[in-house]
């Protein structure tokens, strides 16, 4: 039981910033943009969160103001970068997939590029000291991955502005013909998946590695993706299908307490939870769940 219990700090480390990366990409998609881009708005923000931090360590500031900071400049620049998107799929109508692929893209650029400038390196600087686990070894991130759960539950069920950014997704122009604003509540929608995505990515550099590499997001973002649709585009849903896919990340780390599966190479549990995500949705595919006009373009006035 005691091997069991340990096991729970590691999971939950891997779980949170899935999970908030995947609702980010739920609001999204429920305003009807689809977004693939959260690898990239993921490798933004773990970029901006590790290098801010690393050099706000360095100036001297205090570690809990300097990992807060940190985790708010990852947000904004995922966000930013996230208008990118914005701007391509409801202004441009341009599509949708390619444009998230093509920031993902840009990520990969965007940040090595970054990291030359700062360190001189085609990574940031190591830092000395990153988020510290709280109660029972869990880490922050936890509790600010059920909060943005609560919240968008919240927000998508008991409010008015949840209510109309479905209507966005399902029928924009019903949406349009009572009043609602489909292009800014599509604008907020991807914004807030590209806070989320940056958040996220702050999240895994400050409590999973100690700099951020090309390598650091390592495909959460398409795991995140893929907890969208297992979990099908609900909250409750999408926090248990990225709890599934976070056990599977951790098992590369957890799987040293059982000394059968040490025999194992570490690639096994590595490619591990790309299995899972596979067999997940090949298992689980059927009715389709996504909003009706995910993906589509809207241009005001068009019926």
């Amino acid at each position: 039981m005691s091997t069991i219990l340990g096991m729970i700090p590691s999971i939950l480390m891997m779980t949170a910033p899935i999970l908030i990366t995947a609702i980010g990409g739920m609001i999204s998609e429920k305003s009807g943009v689809t977004n693939i881009a959260l690898e990239g708005l993921m490798g933004f923000g773990g970029c901006a969160a590790a290098a801010s931090h690393t050099l706000m360590e360095a100036a001297g500031m205090p570690h809990g103001a300097s990992i807060c900071l940190a985790l708010f400049i990852g947000s904004c620049i995922g966000g930013l970068f996230s208008i990118i998107h914005a701007v391509a799929s409801i202004d441009l109508s341009a599509d949708q997939t390619i444009s998230g692929t093509g920031i993902t893209l840009l990520a990969d650029g965007v940040t090595i590029f970054a990291s030359q400038i700062l360190f001189h390196a085609d990574r940031t600087k190591e830092f000395k000291l990153g988020m510290q686990a709280g109660p029972f070894g869990i880490y922050p991130t936890a509790i600010i991955a059920l909060v943005v759960v609560f919240l968008a539950w919240f927000v998508l069920y008991k409010l008015p502005l949840g209510m109309h950014l479905r209507a966005c997704g399902e029928h924009p122009a019903a949406a349009e013909s009572v009043g609602i604003n489909v292009r800014a509540i599509r604008y907020g929608a991807v914004i807030t998946s590209g806070i989320l995505g940056g958040l996220a990515g702050g999240c895994v550099v400050l409590t999973q590695t100690i700099q951020y590499t090309s390598n650091t997001i390592n495909g959460k973002g398409f795991i995140a993706l893929a907890a969208v649709s297992f979990g099908r585009w609900n909250p409750i849903g999408i926090t248990g299908a990225s709890l599934l896919f976070g056990t599977a990340q951790a098992f590369s780390i957890i799987s040293a307490n059982f000394p059968a599966l040490r025999v194992l190479p570490t690639e096994v549990f590595n490619i591990l939870p790309y299995i899972v995500t596979l067999a997940a949705l090949v298992l689980f595919s059927g009715k389709n769940y996504a909003p009706a006009e995910c993906g589509k373009p809207y241009t005001k006035g068009a019926s």
